[in-house]
């Protein structure tokens, strides 16, 4: 099936099923079992894959290894801070949160994560806040995370930069991208105020990730630009009840910082199953079955759309590609010295990328963003007629302080 028949059949079916399903069919139900569980067919994904032998480096305020449901999910990894007390201390509580997210097992009435396969890699860079004026401290994490094996990094922050940053963050980027390592970071909750294009997600080689809700719209909050290249749930999604540890809630609230983990485990859950693909392949095929209506490539809102990796695991949807040609980053990566990729293929003017099978594919277009994104309507929840499948989609919201400047 096309994907615009398979759009049009999916809207029609959601249109007959919500024509007599109560206003609220689409809220999240338990904190072991959120909305986003049926919405990406989490439950039938672990039949084939749950994110075993990836590792994902998250680097936040350390993760809590006590809590049920991380019991044996976490690895030793290290603290940066000026004052270390062990990967394993989380003052603030938002890494263990971040980790939960990904590969929560639920033990204890815990969150239930996405990924529950996944080995967490605890990189402790701040205590209370993140300072993210310590561009070595960020970059030295990057590197270890690199050096220990990790595959996919997760930063959960958002922050300002006049360029400092990213000069000082450049070599720990290209370092990863040698490496064969995919970076997420969270777009900020901003997008309803300045609208900054804040860094790490503005910075080549980084994957920027907006939050939406379970209507497919973008959370008011959730900045936006061309440093946006996908989005991921984030509005009631759960989350510890007293901030740090005990039985999970849900939270009514968002933030980027949890569409960023889900997008992490996302990525997982594919790479699991398909361990020889790169990370060229792994993202190529994330951002071709994305869900956005047919006609759209991509915006500054959602990026190249929402992550749908149960088209990849369960339908076997995406074609991989070259395993050396980056989908978006190109330029970056060709031009490091040493390069990261093969330099790349003359393009035509009047034949973008396109991956065969797989829908539209991320084009030249992307080129002139540090990372790319789009926002698409959800047919698969929004339902209605054909009309529904040219409204924006918009943000996941994900749990993080909206108030802090400096959070995610």
């Amino acid at each position: 099936m096309t994907p615009t028949r398979r759009a049009l059949a999916t809207t029609l079916a959601l249109t007959a099923a919500l024509a007599t399903a109560p206003t609220n069919a689409i809220a999240a139900d338990t904190p072991q079992h959120p909305w986003y569980f049926d919405t990406l067919r989490v439950e039938q994904m672990w039949e084939h894959a749950t994110g075993e032998g990836i590792t994902v480096a998250v680097l936040d305020s350390g993760v809590d290894s006590s809590l049920p449901e991380l019991e044996g999910q976490v690895l030793e990894g290290t603290d940066l801070t000026e004052s270390p007390e062990g990967a394993h201390s989380d003052a603030d509580g938002h890494g263990t949160h971040m980790a939960s997210l990904i590969s929560g097992t639920g033990g204890g009435q815990g969150v239930r994560g996405l990924a529950p396969g996944v080995q967490i890699l605890p990189v402790r860079i701040y205590d209370e806040s993140p300072d993210l004026d310590q561009a070595e401290r960020w970059a030295a994490s990057i590197e270890y995370a690199v050096d220990q094996g990790a595959q996919i990094i997760n930063m959960s922050v958002s922050g300002t930069d006049s360029g400092v940053v990213q000069e000082v963050m450049a070599e720990a980027l290209a370092v990863a991208a040698r490496s064969d390592v995919l970076i997420f970071a969270g777009t900020g909750n901003d997008g309803d105020g300045s609208n900054p294009a804040n860094y790490p997600a503005s910075h080549p080689g980084v994957i920027g990730v907006a939050a939406v809700d379970a209507g497919g719209e973008r959370a008011a909050y959730s900045t936006y630009g061309p440093q946006v290249s996908l989005a991921a749930p984030g509005k009631d999604v759960p989350g510890p009840c007293d901030g740090r540890s005990g039985p999970a809630c849900i939270w009514e609230s968002g933030g980027t910082s949890s569409a960023t983990a889900l997008a992490s485990a996302s990525a997982a859950l594919i790479w699991s199953q398909h361990p020889d693909w790169t990370k060229n392949q792994v993202l190529r095929v994330m951002l071709n079955t994305a869900e956005r209506p047919d006609d759209q490539r991509r915006d500054d809102y959602t990026g190249y759309g929402i992550v749908r990796p149960d088209r990849v695991v369960i339908d076997g949807e995406g074609d991989p590609g070259d395993p050396d040609s980056p989908p978006i980053f190109r330029d970056w990566e060709a031009a490091l010295d040493p390069a990261a990729t093969p330099a790349p293929e003359p393009e035509a003017e009047t034949a973008p990328e396109t991956d065969a099978g797989a829908g539209p594919a991320p084009g030249p277009e992307a080129e002139a963003a540090a990372t790319s994104d789009d926002t698409s309507p959800l047919p698969w929840i929004l339902g209605g007629t054909a009309a529904v499948l040219v409204v924006a989609v918009t943000g996941w919201a994900v749990v993080r302080r909206r108030s802090a400047s400096a959070g995610a």
